[in-house]
């Protein structure tokens, strides 16, 4: 792991009160995080964890604990946060240091972590490398197809949406994302052979505009996550408290299926949240979920000691 040191700008106090702005630098990128101060220090500080979603996404989720002191981020290419080389490759390996650069940087660990979509999968990646600074992982729905049963056919789909990208860009790729993540049970044999959906049953623009620097699409970052193989062994032995999440509407769903498969290689039965797979959403990005019965399951989840009483 790059042990290079990390360099801190001044805060900066945002619009929202009592929230600071804060800028690290890491190797071949800028990473900018949020901390909005709790009212209470009972509980460790909840760090909210997405990918490619950035601290945006988090709203509505950040203000149902307000108790806590909440950490949001900019996953790098993101948002605020920038890569020295946009084109480049970032593997959830790189993620996962990023994020222990950040707990470390704001220097309250250990935290919880809630980790959703390739977020989880980030955060996975930390705790098998760092698990001294998660006291409690919330994986909810990583979209790993290395772990399904069907895992030979999910990976194949899941590269050929980077490949409708890289040839035809971010309509039809995005299009062909959508309908991949969205298909319910196994993928079949050859699916992988036939062409996308038309960008505009989603509202997608047909037209390529050249660029080819989506945080998630682009740099073949939807294969490298989706494709990522968690170190097991590590999670097994590491001394976070690990639950995986999987949404009631989203079963059958790639990244609600690798939740199950991930937490029977634990040993153990994923917990059921609330809604879809942005179920924690309260609008933003115009979709809306569950949010008030989706953080009540989280912080059910967060205080309880016992995770066979939470299990199901």
């Amino acid at each position: 792991m790059n042990t290079t040191p990390m360099q801190e700008t001044d805060d900066v106090t945002t619009s929202t009160t009592a929230t600071s702005t804060r800028t690290i630098e890491v190797p071949g990128a800028t990473i900018v995080y949020d901390v909005r101060p709790g009212t209470s220090n009972e509980r460790p500080p909840l760090f909210l964890v997405g990918l490619p979603m950035t601290a945006d996404g988090f709203g509505t989720l950040a203000s149902h604990f307000t108790d806590r002191t909440v950490i949001t981020y900019d996953p790098r290419s993101g948002g605020r946060s920038s890569k020295a080389d946009p084109t480049s490759e970032a593997s959830p390996e790189v993620h996962a240091d990023d994020l222990y650069r950040v707990i470390t940087d704001f220097g309250g660990s250990p935290v919880d972590v809630f980790g959703t979509s390739g977020g989880a999968i980030s955060s996975l990646a930390l705790v098998s490398r760092h698990p001294e600074v998660v006291r409690t992982l919330v994986a909810h729905e990583p979209p790993l197809a290395s772990v399904l049963p069907d895992r030979t056919n999910a990976m194949a789909v899941t590269r050929a949406v980077g490949d409708t990208y890289s040839a035809r860009g971010f309509g039809a790729g995005m299009a062909h994302f959508i309908a991949v993540v969205t298909h319910r049970g196994e993928f079949p044999d050859g699916l992988a052979d036939q062409p996308g959906p038309d960008p505009a049953m989603f509202g997608m623009p047909a037209d390529d505009d050249g660029s080819r620097t989506d945080n998630l699409l682009g740099a073949n970052n939807v294969v490298t996550t989706t494709h990522f193989e968690p170190d097991f062994d590590a999670l097994l032995a590491a001394s976070t408290r690990i639950v995986l999440a999987a949404g009631i509407e989203s079963e059958g769903e790639m990244a609600n299926r690798a939740a199950h498969a991930v937490a029977a290689r634990l040993g153990r039965e994923a917990v059921s949240f609330p809604s879809h797979h942005a179920g924690f959403l309260g609008g933003e990005y115009g979709q809306p979920g569950k949010p008030d019965e989706f953080a009540t399951r989280l912080r059910e989840v967060l205080d309880s000691p016992d995770l066979d009483a939470i299990s199901g």
